[in-house]
């Protein structure tokens, strides 16, 4: 299965670029250029992880970032700024970001967070089936059919 993720940044050539290499090396790759754009993609599409810029016209990444833990609360977001600052970054893990990158970065981290983020995905949804599952078993073990 390809780790599908979502490409969101005012730089078209950037976001170009980063969808080639991350093509080439197997990743299912849906390109956004605001985040209004973004959240209705997310609306179409599931993704495992998003790579959003932080500074964009109209809805900035902050903005696009509570939407997208709002709609999609288990896809991971890792933002990416030419114009970092600690607070910022704490401010958008506290929020939910999985991880906040500081522009340029180099694509080997880049690649290392998808993984990691994509990796933290499918452990909670693994989590949450076997929640499943055993709420099933129980309430068969119960006789619970309603």
């Amino acid at each position: 299965m390809k780790i599908r993720v979502l490409l969101v940044d005012d730089e078209k050539d950037f976001i170009d670029a980063l969808a080639e290499r991350l093509e080439v090396r197997r990743f299912e790759v849906m390109k956004a250029f605001s985040g209004d754009e973004a959240l209705a993609l997310l609306r179409e599409h599931d993704t495992d992880v998003v790579v959003l810029d932080m500074l964009m016209p109209g809805k900035d990444g902050m903005q696009t970032l509570r939407e997208i833990k709002e709609m999609r609360p288990l896809a991971e977001v890792i933002l990416l700024t030419g114009h970092g600052t600690p607070g910022k970054g704490v401010d958008s893990i506290q929020t939910g970001a999985f991880q906040y990158m500081t522009k340029p970065a180099s694509l080997k981290d880049l690649l290392e967070n998808i993984l990691n983020a994509y990796k933290r995905k499918s452990e909670q949804e693994e989590r949450i089936r076997r929640a499943d599952i055993r709420r099933i078993e129980l309430s068969l073990k119960d006789g619970d059919l309603g």
